[in-house]
């Protein structure tokens, strides 16, 4: 009879505890909603964040655009101020919605707007991680963003801050899909026509090898004419490498930061350079102006700059829409 009444209080005791585990386990809102947690961020630093964040910044235009695809635009602190450039944003519509625009935020500015986490990127200065990090503010650095694979591993870096990882999962999951829908089109141009280009970029030292326009040739099809000539990223494009490179197709800036550059006077001092006309894109006029919101984009919308790439050189099958951007936020 004691055997029986231990058994059964042995097992009312395990019923207890299932039951417990149950109603506390961390798939549930009580146990996981705030619960803190620690990533490891692009410089190896062990980032503690006590909660899911509600009020996130970050210090790029491309992780305000992956944050964007996960949360609304609520959780925004402040954003940059390329965001509500149609230019340069696909995101113009959401930015209105965010009052904080910021360039270059200094660390009073940042804490001035209370964020509880801090996106931050390869440019942001030690110090300024620092100052933050003493005052209390979770930063998360993110590692450099030039090819798909560093991009999805940036997003993949995002969402775990953000404690979106599901989110995350399924944007890189989408991205994905749509690369493979694209070069599955690319892969039936034969070879004899695959086109040449070059991205005549206000920054002068981009687009070369390693950079993320280079990685998106690739998939697009073409031939980035000016790494097939040695040119590294972060080297300069001078005209004497562009004439060497003679592309099929030259792709113009349209970025006039919002009418305070003069972008025409930086194309005609090529276009009407005579040392440069004998190069097959200026005598057959294949001058193109691309959606740079798409071309020079490292979010997860790179996948469209592919397509926009394809579609400025090869036609109407990668014809798209404007604007598009891959979102599970639940806001429009």
């Amino acid at each position: 009879m004691c055997l029986k009444k231990r058994l059964t209080g042995w097992i009312s005791l395990l019923l207890l505890l299932a039951i417990l585990a149950g109603c506390g386990g961390p798939g549930t809102p009580s146990a996981g909603q705030n619960a803190g947690y620690t990533v490891t961020d692009a410089k190896n630093r062990q980032v503690k964040i006590p909660h899911k964040p509600e009020h996130i910044m970050t210090l790029g235009l491309y992780t305000d655009e992956m944050v964007l695809g996960m949360v609304p635009t609520s959780k925004m602190a402040a954003v940059s101020h390329y965001l509500d450039d149609p230019k340069e944003s696909v995101l113009v519509e959401k930015a209105k919605k965010i009052p904080n625009k910021v360039t270059d935020p200094t660390a009073e500015q940042i804490l001035s707007w209370q964020p509880d986490l801090v996106i931050a990127n390869g440019w942001t200065s030690d110090d300024k991680i620092q100052t933050l990090t003493d005052m209390g503010i979770p930063v998360v650095v993110c590692g450099p963003a030039n090819s798909y694979e560093e991009i999805q591993e940036t997003l993949r870096l995002v969402a775990e801050s953000i404690g979106e990882g599901e989110k995350g999962e399924k944007i890189r999951q989408e991205m994905d899909a749509i690369r493979d829908e694209i070069t599955a089109t690319v892969a039936k141009i034969p070879a004899e026509e695959r086109k040449s280009v070059v991205l005549l970029s206000l920054m002068t030292s981009y687009g070369g090898a390693g950079s993320s326009f280079d990685d998106m040739c690739h998939y697009a099809g073409v031939i980035n004419a000016t790494a097939a000539v040695g040119l590294q990223n972060g080297q300069k494009l001078t005209k004497e490498l562009l004439v060497k490179s003679d592309p099929d197709f030259l792709l113009l800036p349209v970025f006039d930061d919002r009418g305070n550059f003069d972008t025409q006077k930086f194309i005609d001092g090529y276009l009407k350079d005579p040392s440069l006309q004998t190069m097959k894109a200026i005598r057959h006029r294949a001058l193109v102006y691309p959606r740079e919101s798409y071309i020079y984009n490292a979010s997860q919308d790179f996948v469209f700059g592919i397509q926009e790439l394809a579609y400025c050189v090869y036609g109407d099958a990668f014809k798209q829409e404007d604007n598009r951007h891959i979102s599970f936020s639940g806001e429009e």
